[in-house]
């Protein structure tokens, strides 16, 4: 068993957790019931807070300091996803969805540019490269790789930082 939390310390825990749907309560009360939270009422706060990523897989970060301070943490594929403007869809009804949409390189970039502190990529191009491959649906009506290609021969042009 954990020992108790001092309430006066400030505690960050991430979960990850499909947006806009109720966490389980057994999944949340070992990570916040030591320091004297309801996994009920933060349950309810977290499907508060991801009602815009209905559907997708997402990370929250909890600030625990006496009241619990809910933050989304998009991925990039989440992201991606959210620009495609694709519905929600039901988890338990369709499986293995494929994303076949197609989305505009300023909507790549401007995801890149949200996500540049996460990935490995020393230069906003790299990070481009992993943002544009990560769900595998078409730039511009174009496939991902052709895009990477562009960008490895300098064909196509994005802002400087």
């Amino acid at each position: 068993m954990l020992p108790k939390c001092d309430p006066n310390e400030i505690k960050v825990v991430y979960l990850r957790c499909t947006g806009g749907e109720v966490s389980a309560t057994s999944a949340l009360a070992p990570k916040i019931g030591p320091p004297g939270l309801s996994p009920k009422t933060v349950g309810d706060d977290i499907t508060k807070a991801t009602g815009d990523w209905k559907g997708l897989s997402i990370t929250v970060k909890l600030i625990q300091n006496r009241q619990t301070q809910i933050e989304v943490v998009p991925s990039a594929s989440a992201l991606i996803i959210k620009a495609l403007k694709e519905p929600p869809r039901d988890r338990k009804k369709q499986k293995k969805i494929k994303h076949s949409g197609t989305i505009t390189f300023d909507e790549i970039v401007n995801i890149a540019q949200q996500m540049w502190h996460q990935p490995l990529a020393r230069e906003l191009s790299g990070t481009i490269k992993e943002i544009t491959q990560s769900v595998g649906c078409n730039v511009d009506g174009h496939h991902p790789h052709d895009i990477i290609d562009d960008i490895n021969s300098d064909a196509v042009e994005w802002p400087a930082s």
